[in-house]
């Protein structure tokens, strides 16, 4: 190969045979597209690189879902950590996993300077808030919404309809509700209500209207009238029915302490009543028995039982009779009746022997029958 320079060309061209193959120093026709292709072959390889490079992948965290869109189909991924997608064909759509907050009444950004003291005191909307209850009077209601993804699919397809859609309905919804209850209701007692009814309603319609949202919980934040003197009463009746709470809840309490010691103590006097019921049965079988062993008595001997019966009457009734004797001179005598049952019986056995004899027979056929 050779090597030839020519003058006024500023360069040199190996050939193999030693000739010139410039043609007026212009490489021929051939090179320049190769090199062309080269260079579009070079360009496009880098360009593929670097959008590799720099978007041929995305990260999801767990709080965040992902909707895939290849050439304008959805398609879902939801598993956190690295991904990768075609450049220039997939695009990537995140979206949040968490719950997403709305206030229907109120807006607690309303100061724009100083946004920390916005949630302490947001501004009303009196158009959201002022509402008319069963009995026509007006109350202010301020309600906060929370809603979150159910369809990420639905929820991207309606991404710029869906938070006008979630608040119009709940407007229509919580109108409709308070407009069945009295004030008193809505201001204190009826709120619990109120915000169950309101969340089911609009579950339900969300569901029909099938954007990809649902509804995570619904509170009524505020409830009051629109003067100050009314609410200032209806406070005054809010705590009278919590003093009406308080005094339940520690009578309650009083009768779960006292129900036991009186339980106790009835069971201890019913006890005590069984107990003194069979003892008076007892008492009355064992008199009626004794009754009819004497009336047995009687029907075989009824002389001697009557005297019998008499003589024993007395006995008990003698011992502890007593008899003074006041004479007209003022002096008293105690005649002592103690032994006068027995001279009655010496008296009567000397009297009547016979007597004694079945007195005796009697008695011990009064003992063989209780025996």
């Amino acid at each position: 190969m050779k090597w030839n320079f020519k003058k006024g060309q500023g360069g040199m061209n190996p050939s193999p045979d030693g000739s010139d193959n410039r043609e007026n120093g212009r490489l021929p026709k051939e090179g320049i597209l190769t090199v062309a292709k080269r260079a579009v072959v070079v360009v496009a390889a880098a360009a593929v690189a670097v959008s590799f490079a720099f978007g041929g992948y995305y990260t999801l965290n767990e709080d965040t879902t992902a909707v895939i869109t290849t050439f304008g189909k959805p398609q879902v991924v939801e598993t956190s950590g690295l991904h990768f997608k075609i450049p220039f064909v997939q695009r990537v759509h995140r979206m949040t996993k968490s719950i997403i907050g709305m206030p229907i009444g109120y807006d607690p950004d309303y100061d724009q300077q100083n946004h920390a003291n916005s949630e302490n005191n947001p501004v009303s909307v009196k158009s959201e808030s002022e509402m008319i209850t069963k009995d026509f009077n007006f109350v202010n209601v301020d309600f906060y919404i929370e809603y979150q993804i159910v369809d990420p699919v639905q929820a991207y397809i309606h991404s710029d309809t869906s938070k006008d859609i979630i608040k119009n309905l709940a407007q229509s919804y919580i109108r409709d509700t308070v407009g069945i209850y009295n004030v008193d209701d809505v201001i204190t007692t009826g709120k619990a209500e109120i915000q169950a009814k309101v969340k089911d309603l609009l579950s339900r319609r969300l569901e029909q209207e099938n954007i990809g949202y649902g509804i995570y919980n619904v509170t009524i934040q505020d409830a009051q009238p629109p003067t100050d003197d009314v609410n200032n009463a209806f406070k005054a009746v809010e705590d009278a029915k919590q003093g009406m709470d308080t005094a339940i809840n520690e009578a309650k309490k009083y009768q779960s302490e006292q129900l036991p010691a009186a339980n106790s103590k009835a069971d201890k006097t019913k006890q005590e009543a069984e107990a003194y019921k069979q003892q008076r049965i007892s008492e009355a079988e064992g008199q009626t028995a004794r009754f009819n062993d004497m009336y047995k008595e009687y029907m075989k001997y009824p002389l001697i039982t009557k005297k019998r019966m008499f003589y024993e009457t007395m006995e008990d009734v003698l011992p502890s009779l007593k008899v003074i004797i006041n004479d007209s001179d003022g002096v008293q005598t105690m005649l002592p009746l103690e032994p006068f049952s027995e001279i009655i019986q010496q008296t009567q056995e000397q009297t009547d022997p016979d007597t004694k004899t079945d007195a005796s027979a009697g008695s011990q056929a009064g003992e063989g029958g209780q025996q």
